[in-house]
């Protein structure tokens, strides 16, 4: 069993290269979701200190822009090589702040460092091109170059995950970032962060702010020396700071909320789409944006999928993530389980039957039980609104059109799931479902290599693959006849 006593220190902000409190010493009360008590305290960003690290980007760009991107690359490099040597300490400090079980915070430490160096090599390919002129003597180029200073937004719910992308991307392509970290997991970034400068980023290319979400975003992406902004989180609040991008003209990218529809056909493998499926679902507590949630199950094998489903769902042991053999941590944060328990009970009062679960679990922490829910129907709010917990529910269809109608209905597209033996199937959801990424008879998103974010009301542009560094860089044109 790992020290669960052992001490989590305070976190400062990243600013001018230098770790310090804000400047009018405000902080902000972390907690270990797993007991509820408040373990550290996070530096509490204002405007004075959001002045200095704008004034520190826009400084940092103008130098980070001329290092060679074979230079750029070696650090990105280093840092995660860094990142994986620090894997057991970073994924103990982000199941303290955040809940996860640890082995699953060490995953996802070592996949922010593949991720890291994904994007390191995508530093040397940023590539141009040269147009074939229609006049003798006449080059043509199309240049690339970094857009410029970046303001970044993470959430908690995969703390360096979401920050990797960011950071490394916009470090990639010769941008400078400031990134607005969570304040319910700052230190596991922190350390992430901490990677980098320790690679040899030069001060400045790099600051980290804590603070009020709406106070820090309002004030940066309006400034003008912000070029780019980068926010993954709610549909609503991505809506809000698109429209706030757009009146500046900024660049965006925006990764928001999905509520995934996963197809279970009557010609799948049954067991291995419930074994893949709930492993998904559950990760995490259920906090994944890409977690499979609408389960629509073709009528031959309804019953038994979802009596296989349940029996997996009880086969979870919830408890604190530093624990030997916990598979499942706590909700983030106190207002996760009532907004969960509300959206169960919405649909319980309008028939649903609850198959598993449905309760917050009594004593400390904010812990909840996995939760199975059937016979939904589509007046109620969860098969309607992203439930962000452990909670998955399930309707029948008959015919392939009914599964594509109602993986379609909402306007989410972020993530999308399917099993099926049949090509014919197949080639139809790839060409008919609207989602940015769609998984067929295995769960394989989120790669660093593949493109990552959705379409429709879940937002637009990749933070994955190579079209993520794109976002970061613009495109100039050249053109230059010989005298």
């Amino acid at each position: 069993m790992l020290d669960k006593t052992r001490s989590y220190s305070d976190v400062s902000l990243l600013i001018e290269g230098q770790w310090q409190a804000a400047a009018a010493g405000e902080t902000l009360p972390v907690e270990n979701p797993a007991t509820g008590e408040v373990i550290g305290q996070v530096a509490w960003a204002r405007r004075e200190d959001l002045d200095r690290a704008i004034e520190s980007a826009q400084t940092a760009f103008r130098q980070w822009r001329d290092v060679p991107a074979y230079n750029r690359a070696k650090m990105l490099r280093k840092a995660s090589d860094l990142l994986r040597e620090r894997a057991d300490d970073i994924a103990r400090l982000m199941t303290l702040e955040q809940g996860k079980p640890v082995a699953q915070s060490r995953i996802e430490t070592l996949g922010a460092a593949d991720t890291l160096e994904w994007f390191s090599e995508e530093a040397r390919r940023a590539y141009g091109r040269v147009i074939p002129a229609r006049g003798a003597h006449v080059t043509q180029l199309a240049t690339k170059h970094p857009v410029g200073p970046v303001a970044a937004f993470t959430p908690w719910n995969f703390p360096l995950n979401q920050a990797v992308r960011k950071v490394s991307i916009a470090l990639a392509a010769g941008c400078s970032i400031i990134l607005k970290g969570p304040e319910e997991t700052p230190a596991s970034v922190a350390e992430l962060i901490r990677c980098y400068m320790d690679a040899g980023v030069p001060a400045g290319v790099i600051s980290l702010v804590y603070g009020v979400p709406a106070e820090i975003s309002e004030y940066l992406i309006p400034h003008p020396a912000i070029r780019k902004v980068s926010f993954t989180g709610s549909t609503a609040v991505g809506k809000h700071l698109a429209a706030l991008a757009g009146q500046h003209m900024k660049r965006n990218t925006m990764e928001l909320g999905g509520h995934a529809p996963t197809m279970i056909f009557d010609d799948a493998d049954i067991a291995q789409a419930v074994k893949a499926t709930a492993a998904a679902k559950f990760r995490n507590a259920g906090q994944v944006c890409i977690a499979p949630t609408r389960f629509m199950v073709q009528e031959g094998v309804f019953d038994t999928v979802v009596d296989q489903f349940v029996e997996a769902a009880r086969q979870i042991q919830v408890g604190n993530g530093l624990d030997e053999g916990t598979t499942m941590g706590p909700l983030a944060h106190e207002r996760r389980p009532g907004a969960v328990a509300e959206l169960i009970e919405d649909a319980r009062s309008k028939g649903a039957e609850i198959r598993l679960g449905g309760r917050a679990i009594d004593g400390p922490g904010y812990f909840f039980e996995p939760t199975v829910i059937v016979n939904a129907t589509r007046d109620m709010r969860i098969m309607n609104e992203e439930p962000f917990g452990p909670v998955v529910v399930f309707t029948s269809f008959k015919t392939v059109d009914d599964a594509i109608e109602e993986a379609n209905r909402l306007e989410y597209g972020l993530a999308a799931y399917a099993f099926t033996s049949s090509m014919h199937t197949t080639a139809r959801l790839t060409h008919e479902v609207e989602a940015g990424m769609l998984s067929i008879n295995h769960i394989g998103l989120a790669l660093p290599e593949t493109p990552f974010g959705g379409v429709k009301d879940s937002g637009y542009g990749s933070e994955g693959g190579s079209e993520a560094i794109e976002a970061y860089l613009e495109t100039r044109f050249v053109t230059t006849a010989s005298p």
